[in-house]
């Protein structure tokens, strides 16, 4: 460490714990700049960009009453900020919380209300904002971390859209070591966020070099054994078949097993325009095209994973062939006698990968020769983590650093098992840590002596987030395995391509950054943003007039009276983004709850259930959730009971008998007594949405209930009906209660103590049940 850094001069700050935080120049500098407008921090990993933040949410803080949120993509990242916060502010500790999912949603609401200082997920907070559980506008600054994710459907624009538009004094601060590779990325990310101001420094910078130390990159080639070889000869052969019948068909250019995925897209969106023309053989076109996916996996395994690896995914391929509803893919995959021989192949190889012997050697280097205390391995498959930890494990101290879920059912590792992990490797406790991709972006792995990459990353940004966990405070070495001759190879130079054309583009933005600002403010909406903001540092009544005489009028014209419509909005039905532009309109009172029946809950009978042309058609064919079933469950307890089918070309997309699809839709209406109706698109389907809540509610004077008010339930739906009724708790939570307590008696009854016990009620909702139950009924 240098001078500089030794000999430090301390943050002072009523906030802020003293002696705890290094005054460094950039970061003062950059914060200051940060609290004068909505601001882009951009600086390499590892140089205290969360110190930066820290600052900023203290000094806005400690002007005045209010709350300061920060966005992080994952939990592992969220708990981190959060203790990183505890220790560093001297606000109390249960005033800064984690917001994540694993709270239930009525808890989550009581803890928003009473924090000051907010760690969360922006799935969670996207779900609240849309549930109506909680507001942003008390929140006084907003930090979003790795803030080059926003985009698409990822919630952090729609957040930071709905912050600026609630929040009394609005002030964002975007973090990322990586925003974009171009200006145009840049410049979509600062829109799409509201941020008008750029603030860049480079590890070239004279305040920021004293703090940075070299890291050294080698790459180790790798040669694959003979028997790999032959398992990948035949996996190619395979593929190139499947691809000269696609060829074929007219529909691929290329027979190689090496083509890109650009090629492969450009073979799925052609099948998916014939298949929009009627022609039945895009099927056949479109399950090759899955075969060749499913196989350039096992191919990617062989090569540059493990032969086990391997072998455990094709003996998930013949599970999922021999399971009901199999798709052609895998049985047309797992009867090919030239896969049949390579699983053959696989079981008789007695290694594991000659990456593996590699990472000994590594290791031994590291630890052993230069005596080194820690190294971090990262790999993109959780099998493969978990062999190099066995496989090392007999010689280094060594565990597991791995996500919580997991598609293909391994063993996953929850949030308090991560942070202990993070921690025992911080105090020493084991030399070697191997992670997958989790352990990338931004969590706070301690300074290692190694970081070696098991196989090279075909992007920029998680090249640079692996690196930067090693020469923040002293010079680290990088070391990446490649085997030679395979995709390894491809990926490693288009990372280093984009990471080069990445660095240059971060200088040159450092350049340009005032010429960006500048257009920037071209927009209208990021213009007037910053204006406030700058209002708002300079004068505090400015700000409010100002917000005053731009607010906008969001009443939407279709209805125009003053009283709001309530819509009930079932959890899983977020993904289809009705409920994000619903929770926008100020006539809509919105509602995010887990529902037992149906998606959309207009009053207390009329209740939709929402299905795309694919979804009903897949409920046809016996999916996971059966419609008859759905039905049946919606109309026992909603008098008026809606399907929406939402699509166009209903009877084309599959190759089921139309008389059967109307067969169906007729049962629907005279057997179940359902409407069903047909919309274009998830825009008219929301229109629809809002148009019949509003005759029910305005027009017909109804209110809304998650339990529908349908007559002759029986006994058991009358106990939940009670119960789920009691301070709005739910059916879910009702159902638990009984199941647990055994009758609407012992439920009324129980304790505060009792209640806890039962799975999934936390205090808020014990309150809540106690409060009801027990209270003086007293009408105003």
């Amino acid at each position: 460490m240098t001078a500089a850094a030794t000999s430090a001069e301390m943050i002072e700050h009523e906030l802020i714990e003293e002696g705890l935080l290094e005054r460094r120049t950039y970061q003062i500098e950059m914060a200051d700049r940060a609290l004068e407008n909505h601001t882009l921090v951009c600086l390499p990993t590892g140089l205290g960009k969360t110190t930066i933040s820290l600052l900023v949410t203290a000094s806005r803080l400690a002007a005045g009453p209010g709350k300061a949120l920060m966005l992080a993509p994952t939990k592992p990242l969220v708990s981190q900020h959060a203790s990183f916060y505890q220790e560093a502010l001297t606000i109390p500790d249960d005033e800064i919380i984690t917001y994540t999912g694993e709270t239930r949603p009525d808890d989550r609401a009581q803890e928003w209300e009473d924090a000051r200082v907010i760690m969360a997920t922006p799935q969670v907070v996207e779900n609240d904002l849309v549930g109506g559980r909680i507001d942003l506008d008390e929140v006084v600054h907003l930090t979003i971390d790795e803030c080059h994710r926003t985009g698409g459907s990822y919630p952090y624009a729609f957040i930071a859209e709905r912050y600026h538009d609630m929040a009394t004094e609005p002030l964002v601060t975007g973090m990322s070591a990586s925003p974009g590779s171009d200006r145009e990325e840049i410049i979509a990310v600062c829109e799409q966020l509201g941020i008008a101001a750029i603030e860049v420094r480079t590890e070239e910078d004279p305040d920021v070099e004293p703090y940075t130390h070299e890291t050294a990159i080698d790459t180790i080639e790798v040669e694959l054994t003979e028997d790999i070889q032959q398992i990948r000869n035949k996996l190619v052969e395979v593929i190139e078949n499947r691809l000269e019948q696609l060829a074929d068909m007219g529909v691929s250019t290329t027979t190689s097993a090496d083509c890109s995925q650009r090629d492969l897209d450009a073979i799925r969106a052609k099948l998916q325009q014939r298949l929009e023309t009627g022609d039945r053989d895009a099927y056949l076109g479109l399950s090759l095209h899955a075969e060749v996916m499913k196989l350039r996996r096992a191919l990617k395994l062989a090569e540059t994973q493990s032969v086990e690896s391997l072998q455990r995914y094709f003996e998930r391929r013949h599970e999922a062939a021999r399971s009901s509803g199999a798709s052609k893919a895998d049985q047309r995959l797992i009867s090919d006698p030239r896969i049949r021989e390579a699983i053959a192949l696989a079981r008789e190889y007695d290694e594991i990968h000659p990456k593996f012997r590699q990472v000994r050697i590594q290791l031994a280097e590291t630890l052993g020769i230069k005596g080194g205390k820690r190294v971090l391995i990262f790999t993109e498959s959780r099998d493969t983590a978990e062999q190099l930890t066995t496989f090392l494990g007999g010689h280094f101290d060594t565990r597991k650093f791995v996500g919580q879920t997991d598609k293909e059912m391994s063993e996953g590792m929850n949030q308090r098992e991560q942070r202990e992990t993070i921690e025992a490797l911080r105090r020493g406790e084991f030399e070697v840590l191997v992670s997958t991709s989790v352990g990338e972006e931004g969590l706070d792995v301690p300074e290692v002596d190694l970081v070696l990459f098991f196989e090279p990353v075909s992007t920029a940004i998680r090249t640079i987030q692996r690196r930067g966990r090693t020469g923040r405070q002293a010079p680290g070495r990088v070391a990446v395995l490649i085997a030679k001759g395979t995709r390894d190879e491809a990926f490693y130079w288009r990372a280093r391509h984009q990471e080069r054309r990445m660095s240059q583009d971060i200088r040159a933005l450092k350049e340009v950054a005032d010429d960006l600002e500048i257009e920037l403010l071209q927009d209208d909406e990021v213009r007037a943003r910053a204006e406030a903001a700058s209002r708002r540092a300079a004068d505090q009544e400015s700000l409010f007039s100002f917000v005053g005489d731009e607010a906008e009028d969001t009443t939407t014209a279709d209805v125009s009276d003053d009283v709001a419509v309530s819509i009930i909005v079932d959890q899983r039905e977020l993904d289809a983004a009705i409920g994000r532009e619903l929770s926008r309109r100020d006539d809509i009172e919105l509602a995010l709850e887990t529902l037992d029946v149906g998606d959309y809950i207009l009053s207390d009978r009329v209740a939709v259930e929402r299905k795309t042309v694919d979804d009903f058609l897949d409920s046809l064919l016996g999916g996971d959730r059966d419609l008859f079933d759905q039905v049946s469950r919606l109309t026992a307890a909603y008098e008026r009971p809606v399907v929406i089918i939402e699509g166009d070309r209903l009877y084309e997309r599959r190759n089921i008998n139309p008389a059967a699809i109307r067969g169906a839709i007729a049962s629907l209406v005279s057997d179940f007594g359902v409407s069903v109706l047909q919309t274009n698109d998830i825009d008219e389907t929301r229109e629809l949405l809002v148009a019949m809540a509003s005759r029910e509610q305005r027009d017909g004077g109804r209110r809304v209930s998650a339990h529908g008010d349908k007559h002759a339930r029986t006994l058991w739906e009358q106990q939940e009906y009670v119960v789920s009724s009691i301070a709005e708790i739910g059916p879910v939570t009702a159902r638990t209660l009984l199941e647990s307590l055994g009758s609407v008696v012992q439920v009324m009854t129980a304790s505060r103590e009792e209640l806890l016990e039962v799975e999934g009620v936390g205090e808020v909702t014990a309150d809540r049940i106690h409060e009801v139950v027990s209270s003086r009924y007293e009408p105003e």
